[in-house]
This record gives C-alpha cells, structure tokens and sequence, in this order.
C-alpha cells in the first residue's frame, strides 16, 4: 500500500509529535484542480443546424469538410474542422442549469477551428457550472461563399438568434445569452457583438429575434486587422492579400463604434507572440471611449492559444474563474 506524503507527514505528526508541514502555495499552485483523465471525454451528441435548407450563397462552393485529429495522446482531443459547409452548434447541457448560455465560438486564423481546446473544452468548464453552452462551427470566408468575409459572421448572428428563439426548450432566460470567442474566433464574436444590422435574409420565425449577445468574453483576440499588430494570417484568410485600407477599417474591431454594446472582457498573455497583447489594449482604450462596460485581466505568461488546458499550474489557469466573478456582478450566472 503507497502513501501519500501529506499521509505520511500527517502519520509522523500524530505518532511522533512533530508539526504538521503544508504544502507550500507554489506546490498549491501545481496541483490540478481535477484529475487528469486517461482517456478524452465523449463528445455530445445534441447537434443543431444553423441553415436547415442550407447555408446562404454557397452556389459557388466546392470545398470538402474535414475534422482532422492532431492529437497523439488518449487523454484529450485536438482537432480542428476545415471547409465547413454546413455548420452547427454542439450543445452541452449542464445537469444543473442556470437560465444562462455561451456561445462557444473557438479560434483558428480563419483557416479553420479548433473544435476541442477553444471550444468543447472550455464549454465542459462553464457546464459543470450550469451554463448551457452552445460550440460553433462556422464557415470560413476563404471557401467561395457569395458573402465572403461575412459568411463567418452570418454564422454567429443565426446562432445567436437560434439559441435565443429556443431560450424556453433549454430553460434559458433570453436576456442571459452570452458568447465567448478566443482568437480569431474572438474577433468574430466581436463582430457579432458590436455590429447591430443583420448580414443575410431572415428565413424563419427565428430570425425575429435579437442578433446581439447580452455579454462578451474575448480571449486573446484578434481584434485588429491594422498594422503594426494585425496577426498577418486571419486578415489574409478573412480580407485577401492586399485588402484596401477601408475594408480593413471596417473589419477592425477598435475602429468599430461599440456605443450600446453589451459588457466586454478582455483576458491576454503580456508574452502572446501570435496576437500581439495590443489587439486587447487597443480595443480597451475603444471601449472606455464608447462608454461600454469593460474589464480586462492581463497576464504575464501563457502565450497563445492556451484555452483551459495549456494553462494548468500557471496563474491564467483562473480566468474562468474571474470570468464568472464579473459576470455576477452583472447578475449574469456563469
């Protein structure tokens, strides 16, 4: 039989007399919150199509979907969905919920999205809290659609007003509809944040409601797709190679007027050398000017990308946490 050395230490102390000696904060800091599993969780099976007649000005799309795994290791997922064409939402039903939702928009350059560690398992983080989280796999703007550069944002504006059309069947309050987009994917949520004007036609009852979440999480957004902090890759893949200096005014989230928008977190690592911490910065300083509520949380290492699984042991491994103190605040239970 092994023993632990917390065991062992508690033994000596009760036989020998010896004090009892904590870990220290920094071994705390190391531990896992949850057990590491041997084998990935099962992927939900609750799935709802954005476009049931298919999606809008795909007349000219030829690109075959594909769902890669990068992960070598039993334990977890990594996969990334390319050339969507008819995408989805993944819903996770909490055991508990608590009339709140998240639209789950994960991230991936506009070159594809990475379905597992900015989407599904971020989604399992706030389900365990009874948040009803809804996974968006979106198409891309490169792939042919008429709309181009809007196709993504067509996307999240129908989810937005398809989980909200359905706030009853999921025990949801309608007012308590959120999204949270990490990279590009948070550039995208973005868009879906502060633009106020649908991007296609209505085409059923659900298309009557709100197109605008009541509250935004942001992690290490794209939000710029200006010089000198543009991450080169999204503007290519969203915008073309050499796009004009208005379009890329009008796809920047930071030269957008965000006045009326519902309340935004920023959350970025100071070293992040993909998207540089400045996308967040600049949006900050836009928000403030707006009047729009705002709160931002820097930290110093994570990188990119890290989502909830990178970051074990290190301080960003609070952020959910953080997240969910704001939005209480706002009597947003997350």
């Amino acid at each position: 039989m092994s023993l632990e050395r917390r065991t062992l230490l508690g033994l000596a102390a009760v036989l020998g007399g010896a004090p009892v000696v904590h870990p220290s904060v920094a071994e705390q800091a190391l531990v896992p919150r949850h057990p590491t599993p041997s084998v990935a969780p099962p992927d939900p099976t609750e799935i709802i199509r954005l476009w049931p007649d298919g999606a809008p000005g795909g007349e000219g799309v030829t690109v075959v979907p594909i769902v890669p795994e990068r992960s070598t290791d039993p334990a977890f997922h990594d996969r990334y969905a390319q050339y969507t064409t008819d995408p989805i939402l993944t819903v996770f039903r909490p055991e508990r919920p608590n009339g709140s939702a998240l639209l789950l928009i994960p991230g991936g350059g506009y070159r594809w999205a990475v379905l597992d560690k900015e989407g599904y398992d971020v989604a399992r983080v706030f389900a365990a809290s009874g948040t009803t989280c809804f996974v968006l796999r979106y198409r891309l703007p490169a792939d042919g659609w008429t709309a181009g550069a809007d196709a993504p944002v067509q996307d999240a504006q129908r989810a937005l007003r398809l989980i909200r059309s359905r706030a009853t069947d999921y025990g949801l309050n309608p007012d308590r509809i959120g999204v949270l987009g990490a990279s590009a994917g948070g550039h995208l949520a973005g868009l879906a944040s502060v633009r106020t004007e649908a991007t296609y036609d209505p085409i059923d009852a659900a298309d009557t409601a709100s197109l605008r979440p009541n509250l935004t999480i942001l992690m290490y957004p794209v939000a710029t797709m200006a010089d000198p902090y543009v991450h080169a890759g999204s503007r290519t893949h969203l915008l073309g190679d050499a796009p004009s200096v208005e379009r890329i005014a009008a796809y920047s989230l930071e030269q957008m007027d965000w006045t009326g928008a519902a309340p935004v977190f920023l959350l970025h690592a100071m070293d992040d050398g993909a998207v540089p911490v400045e996308n967040s910065l600049q949006l900050l300083t836009t928000l403030k000017a707006a009047g729009a509520p705002a709160e931002a949380h820097l930290f110093q290492e994570g990188g990119h990308g890290f989502g909830v699984r990178l970051i074990q042991g290190r301080p960003a491994q609070a952020w959910p946490d953080l997240v969910r103190a704001w939005a209480a605040r706002l009597d947003f239970a997350l």
